[in-house]
């Protein structure tokens, strides 16, 4: 079985064959599977009327468990995101009744944020069609290879993890 990334590779090798081109056949892979991956995300939110943004929130407060609330600096180690960028987002958010602010009943100066109902059936519903959609990119491995590869995709992504609280 061949693909785009072979061709790719031996055009390569024919022209810098002082190079070790392992890693294009690895990365080129990846950036080419995660261009798919994008696409389908993106079909199964706009199916559910959220943005990628969108869900990245609305899944960390899910994740966190009922009643689905998060201080914003949480939120922001939950999505790798700025402050500032946390502020808008959930500004946003708000306006759109996907979440709502409350106050944080352990600290008179900050506030929780927390799914509201139509939030959490946003994120479950698109929760449900991204799992269709993944599943679908990788129905072609049997699923022995697709739990090797996963060990081996956090192999090469553990070192650039943040270290867990």
């Amino acid at each position: 079985m061949r693909d785009e990334v072979d061709n790719l590779v031996e055009a390569w090798a024919r022209e810098r064959d002082d190079l070790d081109l392992g890693p294009v056949e690895v990365f080129s892979r990846i950036g080419r599977l995660a261009r798919h991956l994008d696409l389908a995300r993106r079909d199964a939110f706009t199916a559910h009327g959220i943005e990628s943004w969108e869900f990245d929130v609305l899944a960390a407060l899910r994740r966190a468990g009922a009643p689905y609330e998060l201080s914003p600096g949480r939120l922001l180690r939950e999505t790798l995101v700025t402050s500032g960028t946390m502020t808008n987002r959930v500004d946003r958010l708000t306006a759109r009744h996907l979440v709502e602010r409350l106050p944080d009943p352990r600290d008179r100066r900050g506030v929780l944020v927390r799914l509201t109902p139509e939030g959490k059936a946003a994120v479950d519903g698109a929760f449900g069609a991204l799992l269709a959609a993944e599943a679908t990119l990788i129905e072609t491995l049997p699923p022995a290879d697709q739990a090797t590869l996963a060990s081996l995709l956090r192999t090469l992504l553990a070192p650039f993890s943040p270290p867990e609280d």
